[in-house]
């Protein structure tokens, strides 16, 4: 049986291609499509980005964004979470927030969906490492566990509910596995 070409595509050509929801990412010359977003990674993104931010943002020190394409060192990936230090942040011409992110952010979270390779994503946050992010988190709403990369270490498996969890030093954010996990319980309250 003769297999059909597989089209492989560049960075240039992907970054013309029109976005898909949810959004596509571009890794080792293919488009990979992410998961649609479900209630448990919802309720974590959304609760992430809010906490993070309210800690942040009003100081200028950061900003959380949910879902933001980051173009760096040969892939465009959107991590669930993307927090980057205020001043790196780029702006356009008239001041206002650019559309385009060609850096790793300072901090990357994701989110482990159910139907998502945990290799994958676990070889995007190991691509930011490469490319100078301060730490990476891998969150698994299933498991109730949080893998955390720091830069140059060991991962790092928490999953007690009294653990905290690590941020980097841009971020003053106290969260625990519980607390974070938690927020998923929305009815129990």
């Amino acid at each position: 049986m003769v297999k059909a070409p597989v089209k492989t595509f560049t960075l240039e050509d992907f970054l013309k291609l029109p976005e898909t929801k949810p959004a596509s990412e571009y890794i080792n010359g293919k488009i990979i499509q992410k998961p649609m977003p479900q209630g448990k990674h919802s309720i974590l993104q959304g609760e992430l980005v809010t906490a993070i931010n309210a800690v942040v943002k009003s100081q200028r020190i950061a900003f959380a964004f949910p879902e933001l394409r980051c173009t760096f060192g040969g892939r465009s990936i959107v991590p669930d979470v993307a927090v980057f230090a205020w001043d790196r942040i780029p702006i356009d011409e008239n001041g206002d927030i650019a559309n385009v992110f060609k850096a790793a952010p300072d901090w990357t979270i994701e989110i482990l969906s159910a139907d998502q390779s945990h290799t994958k994503v676990t070889g995007n946050i190991i691509h930011c490492l490469n490319h100078g992010i301060l730490l990476g988190w891998l969150l698994d709403p299933d498991e109730r566990l949080v893998l955390v990369y720091p830069p140059g270490k060991q991962p790092e498996l928490l999953q007690e509910e009294a653990d905290v969890l690590p941020v980097p030093d841009l971020v003053t954010l106290k969260l625990t596995v519980g607390d974070l996990f938690g927020w998923l319980q929305v009815g129990s309250k």
